[in-house]
Parts: structure tokens; C-alpha cells; sequence
């Protein structure tokens, strides 16, 4: 790692907690109403439905991953990428997270921040599946922030611990709800990315930001393979 900025941006384990207390969240529910099909494979959430639902689903098929036993943590990793990539607005996300800078760059770097911000992103939290150990979900309520904004919240029930306060932020799009952040006890997970991403833009530039960004998550991937 050569920049200090965006060494804060990789390695920040609160942000990673964050995130791995988001992904058992969207995992944890007390159904298993998706299943899996005999081949072991689960198909992706669809994005349809109303913000509430469209949470629900997702939350459903990604507990049948992560309470199957016959697959190995590879496969978990590979279904599981599967059913975000259907239910989360990467390219929200990825707009969001780069703040301001994002009109100052080329659509071209637009396209390679989003992918490789997608990838980096997905790889920190499936790092983070094994954190999960059984939690529950309480879904609270859905309120809308607008016409095609929704906010889903709620709670991940552990014993003996106080509930930990998780929401999920809406969009719809032609049609689909899908999320676009999450916020952890008030804490929004784009946000934090954006502050520090600013950080590093603003100091060192988007070449800097891209040039670690990959490299984290290069070292996420080899880490990811070697289970």
C-alpha cells in the first residue's frame, strides 16, 4: 500500500464489521421459504414486488445458503454473490459512494469505479460469511421516502445482546425496488465509504483511489479462492 488515505478506506474494520453485520442481516430470517433446488443451486432473488417483499426474498434465499451444510464455503460464496447482484443498485451504490467526484470523471472511469467498487464491496462482506451463527431478523416496518424511495427497517436478534438496528434504502427503478444502502445502528455504509473515498480523491486523485482500490481487492479475491 503506498497511500495512507486510502489505506484508511481498505482496511477500516469498522466499516468491514458494518458490512458483515449488513450481509447477516439480509441473510438472517426466521423462514426458509426460498429453499434450494436438488442441484444445490439457489436462483436470484427477483426484484419485484414492493420494498418490503423484495428485502424479504432476499433475506430468505440467502439464509438457505447460509444454513446449508452440503456446499462448501466457495459455493456459498458464488450463490450468495448471485442473489446481491440481482437485489442490490450497484450502480447507485457506486455513484453515491464517489460523492461529488463522480461527475468529475469520465464515463469510462465511471464504468471501471462501479465494477471494481462492486466486486471490492461483495468480496468484504462474502469474507464475512462465517460470522454468521444463527441470528434473527425482526422486519419492523417499510416507510417511504418518496415515490421511488423506500426505507426497510430492521432489527438482527442476537441472545443476550441488544438488538442491532439495521435498515435497507430502496429505489425502484422501471419498475423494481432494490437496495442501495444500508445503515447499521444510523451508520449508512455508503456514506462512510464516501467520506473516506473524498478523502483520498481530494489529496491523491482517482488514479490513487483506483490503483489501491484494486489492489484491496485483488488480495480480497486470492483470500476468497484459498478456502
Amino acid at each position: 500500500m503506498t497511500m495512507r488515505g486510502a489505506d484508511v478506506v481498505m482496511r477500516s474494520r469498522g466499516i468491514l464489521h458494518a458490512w458483515s453485520h449488513a450481509w447477516i442481516a439480509a441473510a438472517v430470517i426466521a423462514t426458509l421459504a426460498a429453499g434450494l433446488a436438488p442441484s444445490g443451486l439457489i436462483s436470484a432473488a427477483h426484484a419485484d414486488g414492493d420494498p418490503m417483499s423484495v428485502t424479504q426474498q432476499t433475506v430468505n434465499q440467502a439464509l438457505a445458503v447460509l444454513r446449508n451444510k452440503q456446499v462448501t464455503l466457495a459455493d456459498k460464496q458464488q450463490q450468495l454473490r448471485h442473489i446481491v447482484e440481482a437485489t442490490f443498485d450497484f450502480t447507485e451504490m457506486s455513484r453515491s459512494a464517489l460523492g461529488y467526484h463522480w461527475k468529475e470523471i469520465s464515463t469510462d472511469r465511471q464504468q471501471e469505479f462501479s465494477s471494481v467498487f462492486t466486486t471490492f464491496v461483495e468480496d468484504s462482506y462474502l469474507a464475512k460469511i462465517n460470522s454468521y451463527s444463527g441470528q434473527q431478523v425482526q422486519f419492523i416496518k417499510v416507510t417511504s421516502d418518496g415515490p421511488d424511495y423506500a426505507q426497510v427497517n430492521t432489527n438482527i436478534v442476537e441472545q443476550d445482546q441488544e438488538p442491532i438496528r439495521v435498515n435497507y434504502h430502496l429505489i425502484s427503478e422501471s419498475g423494481q425496488w432494490k437496495i442501495y444502502d444500508v445503515d447499521v445502528d444510523s451508520i449508512s455504509i455508503i456514506a462512510n465509504y464516501r467520506n473516506q473515498f473524498n478523502r483520498v480523491m481530494n489529496n491523491r486523485g482517482y488514479d490513487t483511489l483506483i490503483k489501491d482500490l484494486k489492489s484491496k481487492q485483488a488480495a480480497l479475491a486470492a483470500s476468497l479462492a484459498s478456502h
